[in-house]
């Protein structure tokens, strides 16, 4: 059977995406261009448009459709902004935030993901990101960013990576613990850069990011 990817993917952006109050236009055109299904593993290529997650290697998954779109809403990279993403996975979101902002950079602690990432994202020339093999948490950019995605959640958002956003940046996250997990806009300060403002913006639930975690409760 041959799926009309196209079709599908106008039917995930109108009948998932926009119901879940993605509204913002260029948004809305990025999902609707961006092939999701060349950044799925093969064995999931036919429910490349469902409102599921998909799995990936090493236990790693791609955020739902519905997700991805509110936090590309939520972080509204600009074309002149840099973009940090943390967890680059498939690469979706990252090719998905190069059409929106100037230039992404996107870790990834996978050598194998980031390889495939890298190779996905080169074959549907998307040339303004740059994938680098790392861990988070042992990994310190050159640079602040604009805005930063990290595609996983943390237990309490690290200082680290709000350091490395540029006074006035913001970084989209989810935090807390399940069920009760939120996403959310840190905002980093302009005057006093080490003061954060904190927006929420929607509860989900996502695994944690490697070394984010919450920490083993003693057991008696």
């Amino acid at each position: 059977m041959t799926i009309d990817y196209a079709h599908a993917r106008e039917a995930m952006v109108e009948q998932q995406v926009r119901p879940w109050d993605v509204l913002d236009l260029r948004v809305l055109e990025v999902l609707g261009a961006v092939p999701r299904e060349r950044f799925v593993p093969a064995p999931y290529q036919a429910v490349a448009y469902a409102d599921l997650e998909i799995p990936l290697a090493h236990g790693e998954r791609m955020l739902k459709p519905v997700v991805a779109g509110r936090a590309l809403q939520g972080l509204l990279a600009a074309p002149q902004e840099s973009v940090l993403e943390i967890g680059t996975g498939s690469g979706y979101l990252s090719a998905c935030l190069s059409r929106l902002a100037r230039d992404v950079v996107t870790i990834e602690r996978h050598a194998d993901l980031a390889d495939a990432a890298r190779a996905t994202l080169h074959g549907v020339s998307m040339i303004n990101v740059d994938v680098i093999h790392a861990d988070a948490f042992a990994w310190t950019p050159d640079r602040q960013f604009d805005a930063i995605c990290v595609n996983a959640a943390v237990d309490g958002v690290p200082s680290r990576f709000v350091e490395w956003l540029r006074p006035g940046g913001r970084m989209f996250v989810v935090r807390g613990r399940a069920p009760a997990m939120e996403a959310i806009l840190v905002h980093r300060g302009t005057g006093d850069v080490n003061a954060t403002r904190i927006e929420s913006l929607f509860e989900t639930e996502l695994g944690y990011l490697a070394g984010a975690a919450p920490a083993a409760a003693f057991q008696f």
